[in-house]
C-alpha cells in the first residue's frame, strides 16, 4: 500500500477550486474562529476502520485538520475524478502525514484508487430539505422511507454518491438497537452490505440528512419531515416470483396449494370434509428467503399481503400491541383474500413463560383462519422457541421448513444474483458455490454486492467494469454465512489435497465423510447404510481440526461446528435441548457435517460425574439423536479428542461414531512438509534447509512447526524492521525459543490405545 507522502499544498484562496464549488467553511453551526477558506492536496489511503467504515466519515491527521481549519465532525468536500463530501474525524496516531484515510465507499465515490491525490477543502454544513435515493427493487419495496431516513441521519451526501445503511457514529442521538433490528427485519441480515445511490438532493449538496429531511425512493414513496413513526403493519405489493427463489420450488408449491385451496376452493373442501388450514408456520435460517417466499406465493394466488414484525410489537405496550394485532387481522378479513405475515413470531409466542400477548395472538389467529378469508403465515428461525399452543390444529395447521441450500442450489442462487452483473472470464460460479457452505440467499446477495463494491473501487477499469475472481475472493473474506453464527470453525480455502502426508487418515476421512455425501446412490444400490460418524483422536496440535477444515473446504456439505463444552449448561434441560437443536439444524441443512470438537467434554463415561447427572443426560440425548427415530440422512458426525479413553463406550459402537482414526504426531518427512507449507509466504534465505530442520524438530507438533516459522520471522524483525529474508540463523534462534509441546507420555498412551483398537 502506498505510504502517502505527497506534500501538503496549503494556502488561503479567495475564489473557488475548479470543479469543487464554493469553498466557504462555516464550521459546526457557525462555531469556531473565523479564517480564510483553505485547500489541501492530500494522498488518499484506503484504510479500513471497524468503527467508521461505510459511515460517510474520513480520517485526517490532526496537523492536516488544523491546516485545513476544520474540527472533529466538520464537513469537508473532496475532489477526485468526481466531487464528493464526508464528515472528518482525527486519524489515529501514526497515520502518515499528508494523507486522508478513507474506506472503499468514499474511494469509489471519488473515482480514485488507493494512493491517488485528492483536493480537500472545508464544506458548508447545510441541512438537506429533500433527498431522493435509488436501490434495487427488492430493497426499495421492503424498506420503509422513514427507517431509511433514520439510517442516513447525520450523513453528508451529494447526488451521485453511494451510501450504506450503516448508521453514522456522528448522527444525532438515535436508538441504534431499534434501528438495526428494524433494518434486519425488513431487509434480512444482509442489510449491512446494502449499497444505495443518491439520485437527487435539495440543495444540491453537500447536504446533511436530518430529521427534517424528506427522504424518498426514486419514483416511489417518501417520508415527511418529523419523527420516525413506529413500525406498523405495511401493505406490500407482490413483485417477486418463484423463479427469483431457486431452491424453494417445493416449499413454494406446497404453500401455494394450501392458500389456493383455502381461498378459491373452500366449498370443495367442505364437501369433502376437509378444512382450509390457513395457518402456516414457516421455519428456516435467517436470510433463507422466508418472507420472500410468502410474498411470491401471495402474488401467485392473487391475495393482498400485510406484514407485522413481532419483535416490534413485543416491545410496545401490551394494550397497543394487542389492538394492532386484532385490527390488522380484522382489516385483512375485510380485504379478502389476504395473507398476514408475522415475522419472527417467537417474540410474541415464546415457548417458555408465555406472555400477555400470547392469548390475544392465539384467539385472533384462530378467528382469522377459521373464516377461510385470511391466511396467517408466521415465520421463525428458531422453531424450538415457539409456543406449542400456536402449533396446534386450528391455529397453525401446517409447517414448512426451508433448509440451507446445498452446493447445486447455491450455484443457482449465484446465477440469479449475477444475472445483471458483468462477470470477468475468470469467474467460475461453480467454484464459488463450493466455497460457500452455509450461505443462504441473503448471504449470496451480500457476497455479490460486496464483490461489486470491490470491483467499483479498483483503478484502471474500462467504461464497463467487470467483477473478477479476485473481487469474489476479497468479498469471501468479509461476508460470513449467517447460518454459521456461533460456529467455532472457519471455513478455509483448502481441501484434503492441501494436507501433506497423513495418507491413511485422509483415506479414512474420504470414505467415512465424503463418500456418503458424494455417492448416496451407490450405498443404496449395494443395500448398505453409510457410516454415521467418525472419531479422530491424537495429541493436541497434530492437525485434527485442520483436517476437518479441509473436509469442509470441499464444499460438499454445510458445516455445523461446536466445542463439546459449549453445549453444557447449568440449567436443567438446557444441555439436552442444545443437543436436540444442533441435530435439528443438521437435518434441516442436510447435507451436513456436524463437528464436535473436544467431544470428551460432551460425552464422558456415564456414572462417574458429580454434576447431578447433567452429562449422563447429555450422553443419552446424543445417543438418541445418533440412532433415534428421526433419520440422520445426509448427516455425518465428526468428533475430535485427545482423550478417547474418557468417552462413553456406547458412543463408539457401530452405527454411531463407529470408525476411530488415529492422527499421529508428524514424523520427520511430515514435519518438513508442514514447515514448507507454513513458510510458503515467507521469504527464506538460500541457506535455509527445511528438510534438515524437520529432522531437528523431533517432538514438535504441527502447531509447533508453524510457531517455529513465525518465531523465526519475528527474530528477523527484532534485528531489523527492514529485514527482507529469514535466514538459517533466525531459524536456529527460533528453535531455541520454541519448545515442543507434545507430551511423550501422552503420545505413548494414545499410540497404545490405537494399537489396541487395531488389534484383531
Amino acid at each position: 500500500m502506498p505510504t502517502g507522502t505527497s506534500p501538503i499544498v496549503l494556502g488561503a484562496v479567495s475564489g473557488r477550486v475548479p470543479g469543487t464549488g464554493g469553498t466557504e467553511n462555516r464550521g459546526r453551526a457557525g462555531a469556531g474562529p473565523p479564517y480564510a477558506p483553505r485547500v489541501l492536496t492530500l494522498t488518499v489511503l484506503l484504510a479500513g476502520s471497524a468503527r467508521y467504515d461505510r459511515h460517510g466519515i474520513v480520517r485526517m491527521p490532526v496537523q492536516a485538520m488544523s491546516g485545513l481549519g476544520v474540527r472533529d465532525g466538520d464537513v469537508i468536500r473532496l475532489r477526485g475524478a468526481r466531487v464528493s463530501a464526508a464528515l472528518v474525524v482525527p486519524a489515529p496516531e501514526g497515520a502518515p502525514p499528508g494523507t486522508v484515510l478513507v474506506d472503499e465507499l468514499v474511494l469509489s465515490n471519488l473515482g480514485l484508487r488507493d494512493g491517488d491525490t485528492v483536493i480537500v477543502e472545508p464544506g458548508p454544513r447545510a441541512e438537506a430539505a429533500r433527498v431522493t435515493v435509488s436501490a434495487p427493487d427488492a430493497v426499495s419495496r421492503a424498506l420503509d422511507p422513514a427507517l431509511l431516513r433514520t439510517a442516513l441521519l447525520g450523513k453528508v451526501v451529494m447526488p451521485g454518491d453511494q451510501v450504506s445503511l450503516r448508521p453514522s457514529d456522528l448522527a444525532p442521538p438515535t436508538d441504534f438497537g431499534t434501528l438495526r433490528a428494524g433494518l434486519s427485519a425488513q431487509l434480512g441480515p444482509g442489510w449491512t452490505t446494502q449499497i444505495l445511490h443518491i439520485t437527487d438532493a435539495e440543495p444540491a449538496g453537500p447536504v446533511l440528512v436530518t430529521m427534517g429531511t424528506v427522504v424518498g425512493w426514486a419514483g416511489g414513496t417518501t417520508t415527511t419531515g418529523g419523527p420516525t413513526p413506529a413500525v406498523a403493519p405495511r401493505e406490500e405489493g407482490s413483485g417477486r416470483t418463484l423463479a427469483d427463489l431457486p431452491g424453494l420450488e417445493s416449499q413454494g408449491a406446497a404453500l401455494q396449494e394450501w392458500l389456493d385451496l383455502g381461498f378459491h376452493h373452500s366449498e370443495l373442501l367442505a364437501r369433502l370434509g376437509g378444512s382450509s388450514g390457513m395457518g402456516v408456520l414457516l421455519t428456516g435460517a435467517p436470510g433463507s428467503g422466508k418472507s420472500a417466499l410468502v410474498e411470491a406465493v401471495t402474488g401467485q394466488v392473487g391475495a393482498r399481503l400485510t406484514s407485522l414484525w413481532a419483535p416490534s410489537l413485543a416491545a410496545t405496550e401490551a394494550d397497543t400491541a394487542a389492538r394492532q394485532i386484532v385490527d390488522t387481522l380484522r382489516r385483512a378479513a375485510r380485504e379478502a383474500p389476504s395473507v398476514v405475515l408475522i415475522v419472527d413470531v417467537e417474540a410474541l409466542a415464546p415457548r417458555d413463560g408465555g406472555g400477555p400477548l400470547l392469548p390475544v395472538l392465539l384467539q385472533a389467529v384462530r378467528e382469522a383462519v377459521q373464516g377461510g378469508r385470511v391466511a396467517v403465515v408466521c415465520t421463525t428461525a428458531h422453531p424450538e422457541r415457539v409456543s406449542r399452543e400456536l402449533r396446534t390444529p386450528g391455529t397453525l395447521d401446517h409447517e414448512l421448513s426451508i433448509p440451507l441450500p446445498d452446493r447445486s442450489q447455491r450455484m443457482r442462487l449465484l446465477e440469479v444474483a449475477t444475472r445483471a452483473v458483468p462477470l470477468a472470464d475468470d469467474v467460475a460460479l461453480d467454484e464459488i458455490a463450493s466455497r460457500t457452505p452455509g450461505f443462504v440467499a441473503a448471504d449470496v446477495l451480500a457476497l455479490v454486492r460486496e464483490a461489486g463494491l470491490r470491483a467499483a473501487g479498483r483503478r484502471g477499469e474500462p467504461a464497463s467494469p467487470t467483477v473478477t475472481r479476485a473481487d469474489f475472493d476479497a468479498a469471501l473474506d468479509v461476508v460470513r454465512p449467517t447460518s454459521m453464527e456461533g460456529s467455532t470453525l472457519d471455513i478455509a480455502k483448502i481441501s484434503l489435497d492441501d494436507v501433506g502426508d497423513m495418507t491413511e487418515v485422509k483415506a479414512d476421512l474420504t470414505e467415512a465423510v465424503l463418500w456418503p455425501l458424494r455417492y448416496p446412490d451407490t450405498f443404496e444400490r449395494l443395500g448398505v447404510s453409510p457410516p454415521r460418524g467418525l472419531l479422530m483422536y491424537g495429541p493436541p496440535g497434530c492437525g485434527k481440526t485442520f483436517l476437518v477444515k479441509a473436509i469442509a473446504g470441499s464444499g460438499e456439505a454445510n458445516v455445523l461446528s461446536v466445542k463439546g463444552a459449549e453445549l453444557l449448561s447449568k440449567w436443567v434441560g438446557e444441555s439436552e435441548r442444545a443437543v436436540r437443536e444442533l441435530f435439528r439444524r443438521a437435518r434441516d441443512s442436510a447435507p451436513t457435517i456436524v463437528f464436535l470438537d473436544e467431544v470428551d467434554a460432551l460425552a464422558p463415561v456415564r456414572g462417574q460425574a458429580s454434576d447431578g447427572g447433567t452429562t449422563d443426560r447429555v450422553v443419552a440425548a446424543l445417543l438418541t439423536e445418533l440412532d433415534g427415530v428421526e433419520s440422520l440422512r445426509d448427516v455425518v458426525v465428526l468428533g475430535a479428542t485427545n482423550r478417547p479413553d474418557l468417552i462413553d463406550p456406547a458412543l463408539l459402537r457401530p452405527g454411531r461414531l463407529e470408525r476411530l482414526v488415529y492422527v499421529p504426531p508428524p514424523d520427520e518427512q511430515a514435519r518438513a512438509a508442514i514447515l514448507r507449507a507454513a513458510a510458503a509466504a515467507v521469504p527464506l534465505a538460500a541457506d535455509v534447509d527445511l528438510d534438515a530442520l524437520g529432522a531437528r524438530t523431533e517432538g514438535f507438533s504441527a502447531a509447533d512447526c508453524s510457531a517455529l516459522i513465525r518465531e523465526a520471522a519475528l527474530t528477523a524483525m527484532r534485528e531489523s524492521m527492514q529485514a527482507s529474508t529469514v535466514t538459517a540463523a533466525h531459524l536456529d534462534a527460533a528453535v531455541g525459543r520454541v519448545r515442543p509441546s507434545l507430551d511423550p507420555a501422552q503420545v505413548a498412551a494414545l499410540a497404545a490405545y490405537a494399537q489396541r483398537r487395531a488389534a484383531p
